[in-house]
């Protein structure tokens, strides 16, 4: 796989020896288990698969890059780069000017841009009147698209499909910028829709079976349908696709709850399961099941916690806080800052969508079991950081760095 230039603000020594050490030792990728890091009254268990994947190292390098080749230049990214508060900080100090915030609104017209500026497509990619909309101002913006191949490889799914006559149900979150960009895309090759979820997919099952009013879904799913879509025959021949960030148990799911309905619907027609529902496969990305495999292997550890580190708007970091929890107390947390001392941590509560204080989230047992795990968008040296914190609490810091030096030399 490709080696991306990242700058060294986002690299962590120890962190990456752990890495190096691991795919040398399990090349094939079919261990799933945690590192160890016993550091005495304090251990930390680190994922195996966690941090930056190839599409945001992709979107990375190019970002960098182009503001390190173009000074002169205005420089802008059409939404953020990634779900990254800090490499997203980083561009702004840089220069760099946001078009449109995470929904699509615009913060900066853009009929105010010109053929001389550069627009960066961030890694979820946008749609197809925005790609439009640029083009038609000059802009050259493949030179500058960082969209993750894994996004694209959805769309060229939804495009296949749509060829052999199938309409697509994409699961993802509605608001989403990948899910905009794949609806947009997929829309403009067949009817489309939007499900956020199990119950959405259950509530569009009934307009499939005539169980619910045809006029009702105009209504109830309401900017999640493509121009034209016609409830009474758009659903009635189906392939499902998937924001790449989502979690693979949820989409499984889907899929599997939708075939089974036509199934049963289509029983007397005569017809075979192909006639109706595309054997699709789920489009989930290698880094999210990567990492959502590993966090399900972290979980088997006899830990006392969890430390989830990521942006708070990342969905693929929220899946794995959604997998931590289930099992364990888990915090979610976007900065070592956010944990304030030994008995408090400022945790993202992500169903209300607040963070909020949580004192004595370090029990007082020793030795004290901790697991950490990232989102695709977390930088390695952010880890590390909290890493550092934890053990600044338990006077470990140096017993970490003689760690981190073994790890070197091993790797």
């Amino acid at each position: 796989m490709k080696q991306f230039q990242v700058p060294n603000i986002y690299k962590s020594t120890l962190i990456n020896s752990i890495k190096t050490q691991r795919k040398n030792q399990d090349k094939l990728k079919k261990d799933f288990t945690p590192t160890l890091l016993d550091l005495g009254n304090l251990q930390f268990y680190l994922a195996r698969h966690f941090g930056f994947c190839y599409g945001v190292e992709n979107a990375i390098e190019i970002a960098f890059s182009t503001i390190e080749n173009n000074p002169d230049k205005r420089i802008f990214l059409l939404g953020e780069m990634i779900h990254n508060p800090q490499v997203n900080a980083e561009l702004l100090n840089r220069g760099v000017q946001f078009l449109q915030d995470t929904k699509g609104e615009e913060l900066i017209p853009l009929n105010t841009l010109t053929s001389e500026d550069i627009v960066i497509i961030p890694a979820f990619g946008t749609t197809l009147e925005t790609e439009s909309l640029l083009r038609s101002k000059g802009i050259a913006i493949e030179k500058y698209n960082t969209t993750c191949p894994f996004v694209e490889k959805v769309w060229n799914r939804s495009q296949q499909l749509a060829q052999k006559g199938y309409s697509i149900v994409i699961h993802g979150k509605p608001a989403h910028e990948e899910t905009r960009a794949t609806f947009s895309h997929a829309g403009a090759h067949t009817p489309s829709v939007i499900v956020n979820d199990m119950n959405e997919t259950i509530e569009l099952g009934k307009y499939i079976t005539g169980e619910k009013e045809a006029a009702l879904f105009y209504q109830e799913f309401n900017g999640r349908y493509s121009s034209g879509f016609d409830i009474t025959k758009d659903l009635q021949r189906i392939g499902v696709v998937n924001q790449t960030t989502q979690l693979a148990s949820d989409t499984q799911a889907i899929s599997d709850y939708l075939k089974q309905l036509m199934i049963q619907y289509f029983s007397n027609s005569g017809k075979q399961t192909a006639d109706f529902f595309a054997d699709t496969r789920d489009t989930l990305c290698y880094a999210t099941n990567d990492n959502q495999t590993a966090a399900i292997g972290l979980l088997e550890t006899n830990a006392n916690l969890a430390i989830v580190i990521g942006g708070y708007n990342s969905s693929n970091t929220t899946h794995l806080v959604e997998l931590c929890e289930q099992k364990i107390p888990t915090y979610f947390i976007n900065s070592p800052d956010k944990i304030i001392d030994a008995t408090s941590i400022l945790h993202y509560d992500y169903h209300q969508k607040e963070e909020k204080i949580i004192h004595h989230f370090l029990p007082e047992i020793s030795p004290i079991k901790i697991l950490i795990t990232s989102g695709a968008s977390c930088p390695d040296s952010l880890v590390e950081a909290v890493l550092y914190k934890i053990a600044s609490l338990y006077q470990a810091e140096n017993k970490l760095r003689v760690l981190e030096q073994s790890f070197t030399k091993i790797s």
